[in-house]
């Protein structure tokens, strides 16, 4: 189980922009599909399930990795920490 919080100083509006942007590159890259359900965007694929919530002050990423994924865990983690990093600050 993946779960990472990043906190982030965006107000409401631009958090949600810049998570529907990560949603789409991950639609585009990896056959992805995703939806909000309230304040959270909820991925999912053949074998990765997860969402992406918006809470004050920071993004918390939860995911459901089957296998093959959950062998890769660590760099899937390292990969995401990355992206928060460079779209959040």
């Amino acid at each position: 189980m993946i779960d990472i919080s990043h906190p982030h100083r965006l107000d409401a509006a631009a958090a949600r922009a810049v998570v529907q942007t990560i949603a789409d590159k991950l639609a585009e890259r990896f056959e992805m599909g995703n939806c909000w359900e309230g304040e959270a965007l909820v991925f999912s694929r053949a074998g990765v399930e997860g969402r992406i919530s918006l809470l004050p002050g920071q993004v918390r990423v939860t995911a459901q990795l089957g296998f093959p994924y959950s062998m890769m865990q660590s760099m899937v983690e390292e990969e995401i920490q990355r992206v928060l990093a460079q779209r959040l600050g």
